[in-house]
């Protein structure tokens, strides 16, 4: 059972709520849910932007990421595997320390059950796979693998050989030009996750939101998209967001402790796979 954060305090309300929601989602034919940085933030991730943020501090990355790196892959390389920013090597770092909290838990349990179908994912930060997430898709990719360019085969990055002396690294399968899998600056979305996500997004009843304002598309869409259907949305963020107005409930705090909150509803009203 994934554990409520101690510095939470959860009015009667709020915890009313939260009953609401579980008994939504055990109404619920197919649940999708959607997450972003703010989940992150609580495994000790700063956000790209906003207060705090990485960028905030030591600004953008260039627009163009993609563009540089298919004009010039072997520099590309060259510059992650040695990164001079500041702010790369400050993620570098923050995501090797990251551990999943229990949000990260709490949609586990979820997905275990049979509750949740699918959890689509904004953050790259692998979380949600060390936490046992199965029915995933990372939408904007994941730090820890690396992606051919020409075919979208995935590999883990600690298992893959690059020689520093023969870049790019090229793909097994293929022999694409590999690049991390994380999603650059003016690098479309890969077709195989966007694929999912809208295919999840349709057949979805209810929508789960948490951590995340949604002002990033295509995933700020599909919230939208599933009310617009005739589904749910379910919405867990420390404040308002441009989703709030069409969310059937918004339950305010943070995303980790609701949502073991919610898992401990569904056990006392008897929801299981």
């Amino acid at each position: 059972m994934a554990e409520s954060s101690p510095h939470f305090d959860l009015s009667c309300e709020l915890d009313a709520e939260i009953r609401r929601a579980a008994e939504l989602l055990g109404r619920a034919r197919r649940v999708v849910a959607l997450t972003g940085a703010g989940l992150s933030v609580e495994s000790g991730i700063p956000p790209f932007r906003g207060k705090g943020g990485l960028w905030t501090k030591y600004g953008e990355p260039p627009l163009d990421g993609y563009q540089r790196f298919l004009a010039d892959p072997a520099e590309a390389w060259r510059s992650q595997l040695e990164p001079k920013e500041p702010w790369a090597r400050a993620l570098r770092d923050t995501l090797a320390a990251a551990k999943p909290n229990p949000g990260h838990l709490a949609l586990v349990e979820l997905e275990e059950r049979g509750v949740l179908d699918c959890l689509i994912t904004q953050n790259i930060d692998d979380l949600h796979r060390q936490a046992g997430s199965r029915a995933l898709a990372e939408i904007h990719g994941n730090y820890s693998l690396l992606r051919c360019t020409a075919c979208n085969a995935r590999f883990p990055r600690e298992s893959f050989h690059i020689d520093p002396e023969d870049l790019p690294p090229t793909c097994p399968e293929c022999g694409g030009v590999v690049k991390g899998d994380t999603v650059s600056f003016g690098e479309p979305i890969p077709a195989d996750v966007l694929e999912r996500c809208f295919s999840e997004v349709e057949q979805a009843d209810c929508m789960l939101v948490a951590g995340t304002s949604a002002t990033v598309y295509p995933a700020a869409g599909f919230p939208v998209e599933v009310v617009r259907a005739g589904g749910c949305l379910i919405e867990m963020n420390p404040e308002p967001t441009d989703l709030t107005p069409i969310a059937g409930i918004h339950l305010r705090g943070p995303g980790g402790a609701l949502l073991s909150r919610l898992v401990q509803h569904l056990d006392a009203g008897g929801v299981a796979s």
